[in-house]
């Protein structure tokens, strides 16, 4: 059950305030904006001095919810073509062959193959690989705490706000036995971007995000294809200013989630981050404009997209409970039965704690109390404001860092990680079934 609901008519325009946008708006933009401030009040201290909401970028943003990522679009059409006699017609196989080895690899390659690997293929200037390292480093150096910021306040708590969960129940891709598979697909490409040189071209952390970007673009041309999905109340399945929002979620809530915990984030770490998932964002097709170098200029944008989403609807609750009891399928050696209770009951309490009474509420989560955060914030200030101020200490962080990471994805995926997303094309999924 949802708490709140929004006090619009289902088909009502435009913000709370009574204003009304533009036309080509969809009618979730702005839909609970009084609300919204209000939860982004922590969000809003930390911009202070940035000035007052922008009413352009809010208007940007109302306007990307129906644009897609053309270059992806073009390919997935293709990909879709079933005349073998048509040149414009790719093939998986050809997709693959270009990813592994390059577009010079195919045999005269059809034009959308070569125009969206022409996108992702250039190293754009401002692109440092040093810093992209550090930057894969740090986040291995959060170990289980960036796990648990990505899990609790970034995934779960966006299934707060309407739009992309619901396309999430649509699709099933995070509801009954798939839950606990999407959580480790998402964990292990989000982990791949982190290691030494895997955002080169060879690099596992460039392959597996240029193979989302073209997930993206199929998932958003099955929901399309369905008919089922009204863009009118909702934008486009998979849109430019949702794929920005859930690059937030990795940079600078990432970020702030940790600090949360007691870790101490340099200035330098920070930079380096950002500069990594900078790079990720611009391979998955976000908005140049929107690629942003610092926390500041990320929890500004960060904040206008929060203004403008639909807080509630019945999407959320499933997937959040989906992933709550997810907990009790994770792969343990021993002790599996009281390990996946105690996994349980550990989420629960720290969604407490970053989503609060409110939150855990809206989402129709049992009630908990964030008991598992104290002890956590103790064992943070020794490791980051005592042991990670040595050379000594960050070594060895990123060395627990790195067990952990491996030691997650096997309680997630069991022995054998499955490839990330496997790319299928096809007629629409009936998702009434």
């Amino acid at each position: 059950m949802v708490a709140y609901e929004p006090q619009q008519r289902e088909d009502s325009v435009g913000p709370s305030d009574g204003t009304t946008p533009p036309s080509p708006y969809p009618r979730r933009f702005r839909q609970t904006e009084s609300l919204n401030r209000r939860l982004g009040r922590p969000l809003r201290l930390l911009l202070r001095r940035q000035g007052e909401v922008d009413p352009a970028l809010l208007a940007t943003i109302g306007e990307r919810l129906t644009k897609r990522d053309e270059t992806g679009a073009v390919l997935a059409r293709a990909l879709r073509i079933t005349d073998r006699a048509d040149p414009e017609r790719v093939t998986m196989r050809q997709f693959r062959t270009a990813l592994a080895d390059g577009i010079d690899a195919v045999t005269q390659p059809p034009q959308a193959l070569r125009e969206f690997f022409a996108a992702v293929d250039p190293v754009p200037d401002w692109v440092d690989f040093d810093l992209v390292d550090e930057g894969g480093r740090v986040a291995r150096r959060f170990g289980r705490n960036a796990a648990d910021v990505m899990l609790q306040l970034a995934l779960i708590g966006s299934y707060r706000f309407d739009g992309p969960s619901r396309l999430l129940v649509e699709t099933g891709g995070l509801t009954g036995g798939s839950a606990l598979r999407r959580i480790a697909e998402t964990q292990q490409w989000a982990t791949a971007v982190t290691g030494q040189g895997a955002m080169r071209r060879s690099g596992p952390g460039f392959r597996l995000t240029v193979h989302v970007r073209l997930m993206h673009a199929l998932v958003n041309q099955q929901a399309e294809l369905s008919g089922r999905w009204d863009t009118g109340r909702w934008g486009l399945p998979v849109n430019r200013s949702d794929l920005a929002a859930t690059l937030g979620l990795f940079n600078a809530v990432q970020l702030l989630g940790v600090r949360l915990l007691g870790v101490r984030v340099t200035r330098a770490e920070s930079r380096a981050l950002m500069h990594l998932w900078k790079y990720v964002g611009h391979l998955m097709g976000v908005d140049e404009d929107w690629l942003c170098d610092s926390e500041r200029l990320q929890h500004r944008l960060n904040y206008h997209l929060l203004l403008t989403q639909s807080y509630g609807g019945p999407a959320g609750p499933a997937l959040a409970n989906a992933l709550v009891e997810a907990q009790s399928a994770l792969h343990f050696a021993r002790f599996a039965r009281l390990r996946s209770a105690w996994a349980r009951a550990r989420l629960l309490s720290m969604l407490r704690y970053f989503l609060g009474r409110r939150g855990v509420r809206d989402l129709g989560l049992p009630a908990a109390l964030p008991w598992a955060v104290p002890p956590l914030l103790a064992a943070n200030l020794w490791r980051y404001h005592v042991l990670g101020r040595t050379a000594a200490g960050r070594a060895r962080l990123l060395r627990s860092g790195d067990r952990f990471i491996r030691r997650n994805l096997r309680r997630y995926f069991g022995a054998h990680p499955p490839a990330v997303g496997a790319l299928r094309i096809g007629p629409p999924a009936d998702t009434s079934r």
